[in-house]
């Protein structure tokens, strides 16, 4: 739970989903649904304003019957969205999403947006860490005794 979320990124693909602004909701949509994610991350002018997201596009989109191919992506994301640092811990990283009720988190150091963490990885690595954890203390007690 220690582990920085930088160690997370490392092992995710680096290929960050964002698109304009411009962008139509449908555009975005397909997007999410060809890289099989729940967001994409909104630019304008090289600067990340806004994350779209599955809810969003439920709510803001089908649940309000608007037309995706006419939305613009900044019509109806999530702006100015909860950003953390890549030395923000697993721990912090889980609290921050369970607060605040995110299932993504854009990592951003110095303003530039190095990767995307979502409550699925740090679920998994929470699990692997502790499966590390139990093979180790099994591995000790079997060569103590």
């Amino acid at each position: 739970m220690e582990t920085p979320v930088r160690m997370i990124l490392c092992g995710k693909d680096a290929q960050l989903a964002k698109l304009d602004v411009t962008a139509t909701v449908a555009a975005a949509v397909g997007l999410m649904n060809v890289r099989n994610i729940g967001s994409v991350l909104a630019f304008e002018g090289g600067r990340l304003v806004g994350i779209l997201t599955e809810r969003d596009v439920l709510v803001r989109v089908v649940g309000a019957r608007r037309d995706a191919t006419q939305l613009l992506v900044r019509d109806v994301m999530t702006a100015d969205p909860l950003v953390v640092a890549p030395t923000t811990t697993v721990g912090e990283a889980l609290a921050l999403m369970t607060a605040r009720r995110h299932r993504h988190l854009p990592v951003v150091e110095d303003e530039e947006v190095l990767g995307m963490i979502s409550q699925g990885d740090l679920t998994r690595w929470i699990i692997r860490d502790q499966e590390r954890a139990l093979t180790d203390l099994t591995d000790y007690i079997h060569h103590a005794g």
